[in-house]
């Protein structure tokens, strides 16, 4: 005859075996779950990553043309834009700044660059560009109007 005791022990173990068969059963339903929420969010992040890139790649300007005439651009300032980029004009511009001892007023960059500053109509289209430079990241221009180069 069987040991009543020892059958106890048994039945009372495999409870114990069934309870954490359930347990293990519950956390291994909610690892899948979060596996397949992990998936879907990595599908996610790359169909943004690409929308993002293409956005990117479509606002980037395109050279253009205004009544037949071709018009100068300035790119933008990114890591892949050297500075080599800019037309010849702004190039010296840019040095103009640089070369300052800190920011500088339109009116000093035209002095730096021999420009007739005296002279409004001369003066406003290289404020006009500083400003361009400034819209396209390659300047800071401070709160008072004066410029400085970007760190």
């Amino acid at each position: 005859m069987l040991d009543p005791e020892l059958l106890e022990r048994i039945t009372a173990r495999r409870a114990e075996l069934d309870e954490l068969e359930e347990q293990l059963a519950k956390q291994l339903a909610e690892v899948r779950a979060e596996r397949d929420e992990l998936a879907v969010a990595e599908r996610v992040l790359d169909r943004v990553s690409e929308q993002l890139a293409d956005e990117r790649a479509s606002a980037a300007p395109a050279p253009g043309q205004v009544g037949g005439r071709a018009v100068m651009l300035i790119p933008y300032r990114t890591p892949d834009v050297e500075e080599t980029m800019l037309p010849p004009d702004y190039q010296r511009i840019l040095a103009a700044v640089r070369q300052a001892a800190g920011p500088v007023m339109a009116r000093q960059v035209g002095e730096m660059l021999g420009v007739d500053v005296t002279v409004r109509a001369r003066l406003e289209p290289l404020r006009g560009r500083l400003v361009r430079l400034v819209d396209r990241g390659w300047l800071r221009k401070l709160p008072d109007g004066r410029f400085t180069t970007r760190l």
